[in-house]
């Protein structure tokens, strides 16, 4: 069964953020430009939803958007609904939003350094964050502060929490932005490919520190990547985005099991699976022909036609497909999905 957004109605009570029709668009020189484009989602308490796709498929767009941080002037949110435990966050004023973002939302970004303060010790910085929000002293900031470090793993933490960034490794520096989107109990967590360019090793411990957050506190994440190994490992949940289009959205199993849009299909293709290369007569990883298009120059009808290899004249170039319930709330935008699954119309 699926509720109103599209979405399987697996969860009980209200989602604690919802996300109905979302349109971003951007100013530029040759006019406006959609990077999303009627995105729908629902993320219940204490579940993980991934959004995954290329480069320029509109997924750090969407959780900009949710966050209320596009670029001002140039960013804006055109049209659809963003709730928060039921209240409206688009149109809020910044002021308020200031309030929301760091307090009910938070989100971990891709390279510490680009938003951890140089010249600020890392527990005053995690201190910040919570005197923004919370109504208590600065040395009560302070002990919170090497509580967090504590929790996020960190060894030494009232040590650590005299360092500066650079004195920490990439691994011990993700923990920290973690430690501070963390500060306030967010009831969401946004994670923007939070584990890019660290090692296997410590992705994993990265993954196993969230998942373990998130046992403890019920909080609900949304984790924006392009790797579908980490979405294996996470995610309960999997939204496929295209174009700034969502194209599939399934239960993490039942689209690692069938995937039905053949750009999902692709992506697991071009991602590689552990040990696989070790394996006689293990499969190559194929890529998928072609770019992702602008959203300046999208191709008629399905945009992902021109890479597609069950590509069909007349019916895949005309019309965009909608989106279908494939079964058990699988949801999947293709207009060949049943053909091509061997699934009578």
């Amino acid at each position: 069964m699926t509720d109103a957004t599209g979405n399987l109605s697996h969860s009980p009570g209200t989602p604690v953020l919802e996300v109905r029709d979302l349109v971003t668009e951007f100013t530029t020189d040759e006019g406006r430009l959609r990077a999303v484009d009627g995105v729908s989602f629902a993320l219940h308490a204490g579940q993980t939803l991934a959004v995954v796709g290329e480069s320029g498929s509109g997924k750090s767009v969407t959780s900009l958007s949710v966050m209320g941080l596009l670029p001002a002037r140039i960013g804006r949110i055109a049209s659809g609904s963003i709730r928060l435990d039921g209240r409206e966050l688009t149109g809020l004023p910044e002021r308020a939003m200031r309030r929301v973002r760091g307090d009910d939302i938070a989100m971990i970004f891709q390279e510490p350094m680009t938003s951890l303060t140089p010249v600020y010790t890392v527990g005053d910085q995690i201190a910040e964050a919570i005197l923004t929000h919370r109504d208590i002293g600065r040395r009560a900031a302070r002990a919170r502060a090497i509580e967090l470090l504590d929790q996020v793993g960190i060894p030494e933490p009232a040590l650590r929490a005299r360092a500066y960034p650079h004195q920490l490794s990439g691994g011990m520096r993700q923990r920290v932005m973690i430690a501070i989107a963390l500060s306030c109990d967010p009831r969401v967590l946004i994670a923007d490919e939070p584990t890019t360019g660290l090692d296997v090793t410590i992705q994993a411990q990265i993954l196993d520190l969230l998942r373990r957050l998130q046992r403890d506190s019920g909080m609900a994440i949304l984790f924006i990547t392009h790797d579908l190994g980490v979405v294996a490992e996470i995610a309960d949940r999997v939204l496929v985005m295209y174009a700034g289009r969502k194209v599939e959205e399934a239960g993490v199993e039942a689209l690692f099991a069938t995937p039905r849009m053949p750009y999902t299909v692709g992506l697991m293709g071009s991602t590689p699976r552990p040990g696989a290369s070790a394996r006689p007569g293990a499969a190559r990883l194929r890529a998928i022909r072609g770019n992702i298009p602008s959203p300046r120059k999208l191709p008629p009808g399905c945009a992902f036609h021109p890479r597609c290899d069950h590509m069909h004249e007349g019916v895949c170039t005309t019309a965009l497909p909608p989106l279908e319930d494939a079964g058990d709330g699988h949801l999947v935008r293709c207009a060949r999905w049943r053909d091509i699954a061997g699934v009578p119309s």
